[in-house]
């Protein structure tokens, strides 16, 4: 059974290689295999390191995304793949090497239309910092409820998998990803996939690593740009069904914090809200992180790495909205 392999890419000569490796020592029959990295035009050796693989391994080829993102990137390599089965995958994980059997396995048993396993947070780079960062990311106030961040013991039916397989028949059916949207496309399309009556499990016994980013700078940006196509997605598919309640909850509270400090100018009352919901907000971190403290970080890094996850997160939905709110008006003149 010939596999399809994507991998979309920008700028990640730190962790290509470590990818292109896990999948050469993979169990999966190489001549059954074609990997198709798609990548975004870097600027640093990433292109440079996918080509010597494709020297010396035929079965990898290096693909070109001009306009960058993952979108395009993934509807550019699934009309040139040959494989039956469609896997998409992420530079910035680790897979084990029964990662590919065993998902086209469970596809097979399951008459899936997508299946995915579960991911672990670690960081390649180990200091104090970025030790936060992984317990930040890997506890549900981080990260939210997620099934495939918080584990399943058994084969669930879910709403979204990360580094799925997908039958190739599912693009015919389904449609490909929605270019429009730089984030949440993988969110998205599995929506659609369900809401045509397709069906997706979560299988506990596939896991990958997922490789943080390991400072709070990238944090912030990550976070902000996630925060902000929340919003953005719900606009521009016209529906909030692709995302969930954990998706704008950041926003909530930076609301909860604004409105009523606006307000009060007005209703005096209203302004405890804003500190009550500061206050909240503050304990619960302090008590989460001292829960979470250990020798490989600090306290204070466990809190202000909270605070930068939440507030960027927050503060990209808000940024979203404005944008929304903007097109709008900008429709109607």
């Amino acid at each position: 059974m010939i596999i399809t392999v994507i991998i979309p890419c920008l700028n990640e000569e730190k962790y290509i290689s470590h990818c292109l490796n896990d999948i050469l020592i993979s169990d999966y029959n190489k001549s059954k295999m074609e990997i198709l990295v798609v990548d975004g035009m870097s600027s640093d050796e990433t292109r440079e390191i996918v080509a010597l693989y494709g020297k010396k391994y035929a079965y990898i080829k290096l693909l070109d995304n001009p306009d960058k993102i993952v979108p395009k990137a993934m509807n550019l390599a699934i009309k040139q793949a040959t494989g039956e089965y469609i896997i998409r995958l992420d530079a910035h994980a680790s897979y084990p090497k029964d990662y590919f059997s065993k998902l086209v396995k469970y596809h097979k048993e399951l008459g899936a239309a997508n299946v995915g396993g579960t991911i672990l947070t670690d960081i390649r780079n180990k200091n104090i910092k970025s030790n936060a960062i992984k317990l930040i990311l890997s506890h549900p106030f981080g990260v939210g409820n997620s099934d495939f961040r918080t584990g399943v013991t058994k084969i669930k039916e879910v709403d979204t998998v990360p580094f799925g397989c997908f039958h190739r028949s599912v693009f015919k059916q389904f449609g490909f990803y929605d270019e429009r949207l730089v984030r949440n496309q993988d969110i998205e399309l599995n929506k659609r996939i369900i809401n045509g009556g397709g069906k997706i499990y979560l299988i506990p016994d596939v896991t990958c690593t997922y490789f943080a980013r390991e400072n709070f700078t990238d944090l912030a940006k990550n976070n902000f740009a996630n925060g902000k196509w929340n919003i953005l997605t719900a606009y521009f598919t016209k529906t909030f069904h692709s995302l969930s309640l954990r998706h704008f909850i950041p926003l909530l509270f930076i609301l909860s914090l604004l409105v009523p400090s606006l307000l009060t100018i007005w209703i005096p009352i209203v302004g405890w809200i804003a500190p009550i919901s500061l206050g909240s907000y503050l304990a619960l971190v302090i008590i989460i992180s001292l829960k979470l403290n250990s020798k490989e970080t600090t306290l204070l890094y466990l809190v202000i790495g909270f605070l930068i996850l939440h507030l960027s997160y927050g503060l990209g939905s808000l940024i979203g909205l404005f944008s929304v709110v903007k097109k709008y008006f900008k429709g109607i003149q």
